[in-house]
């Protein structure tokens, strides 16, 4: 495979105050260099967007393994790709399909030990982009699904939402109630991923804690919490006796304007947390290596199987991927959002 002389990538141009807009960045066209010993070059053919690059631009990585995004600094984040040069000595060969997290460029150059091969456990390459593995990891390692239980999943639609209710319910949840701004979303999670009921924030006709107890009359025993803040304290009045909590994400701070989204404040009744027998875990994949891969294989059966679905939107184009962030971060779109890069 021919090296191009040029490649482009996405670099931050500068550093917003509030959420990043596309004019916060800038496509830029850069040579391609030669790969040297131990080194690839890989042709991205997909690369996830994520709401996790608010806090890298905001500088707020205290307790993250991801280091901040300056101005200047080209973005990152997992991608799939095809490895179309190799240096001496490495044991990826050209042609070889990987994973590795210098997305938002379509050629990278990185030391073969950066990437990791691709195998058949899944249908679809994309597929290893999904957010899946926190989902799964919350509900098998923190939550512990028992028949019957009732799950909660705030942000349903997104990325690890529209797999944490599926997934709840082939573990053997009971019942599976969601959390979505969006009334249109709502009607999708139930039709197209089996959600029993959806509540919506910011509906005129009841609260969000009114809602819940309409759709979890007898409380909830799991909750799969994706956005913190108010949704965090009404699942709270809501649980039952030895409910489990597992919380992977805080979107409440990150799609926030205020803050540079290090930070998802909460009310917590810690009284109740206390006479209801609460556990409450935050779940972080660096802290659970052997959830990946035990995840990709489930996944994989279950894909092949028809039992689960895998809600994705594909973005044509790098000169489109500043305006997907921002997309995600309006709330446009369900499931996971990548962009997808022509052949070259």
């Amino acid at each position: 495979m021919a090296l191009p002389s040029a490649t482009r990538e996405i670099r931050l141009a500068a550093v917003p105050k509030g959420l990043p807009g596309p004019e916060h960045f800038a496509v830029v066209t850069q040579p391609v260099t030669a790969p040297g010993p131990g080194q690839v070059v890989v042709r991205n053919q997909y690369f996830l967007v994520f709401p996790g690059l608010r806090t890298l631009i905001g500088g707020q990585v205290e307790g993250i393994p991801l280091p901040p995004i300056h101005a200047g600094d080209v973005l990152f984040g997992p991608a799939v790709g095809e490895v179309v040069a190799a240096g001496s000595g490495s044991p990826l060969r050209p042609g070889d399909a990987v994973t590795h997290l210098l997305g938002w460029r379509e050629h990278t150059l990185l030391a073969a030990d950066q990437c990791t091969p691709i195998g058949d456990v899944l249908p679809d390459p994309v597929a290893h982009l999904s957010s899946g593995a926190a989902a799964y990891g919350a509900l098998t390692r923190f939550a512990e699904i028992r028949p019957g239980d009732t799950v909660f999943v705030t942000g349903a639609a997104g990325a690890v939402g529209t797999l944490a209710g599926p997934v709840a319910r082939l573990l053997g949840a009971g019942r599976v109630i969601g959390s979505t701004r969006s009334p249109a979303k709502a009607d999708r999670l139930r039709t197209e991923l089996g959600y029993d009921a959806v509540v919506v924030p910011g509906s005129p006709s009841a609260t969000l804690a009114g809602q819940l107890r309409e759709a979890a009359p007898e409380g909830i025993d799991v909750l799969v919490d994706t956005v913190g803040g108010e949704h965090l304290t009404v699942a709270l009045m809501a649980a039952r006796r030895g409910a489990r909590f597992a919380l992977v994400g805080a979107l409440s701070g990150q799609l926030s304007p205020d803050g540079g989204g290090g930070s998802a404040p909460a009310d917590i009744d810690s009284y109740r947390v206390i006479t209801h027998g609460i556990a409450l875990r935050g779940y972080s994949g660096v802290d659970h290596p052997g959830v990946a891969e035990e995840w990709a294989t489930r996944f994989g059966s279950w894909l092949r199987s028809g039992e689960i679905a895998f809600p994705q939107v594909r973005i044509p184009g790098i000169e489109r991927a500043p305006r997907a962030l921002q997309e995600l971060f309006e709330g446009r779109h369900f499931g996971t959002v990548v962009v997808e890069l022509p052949p070259q």
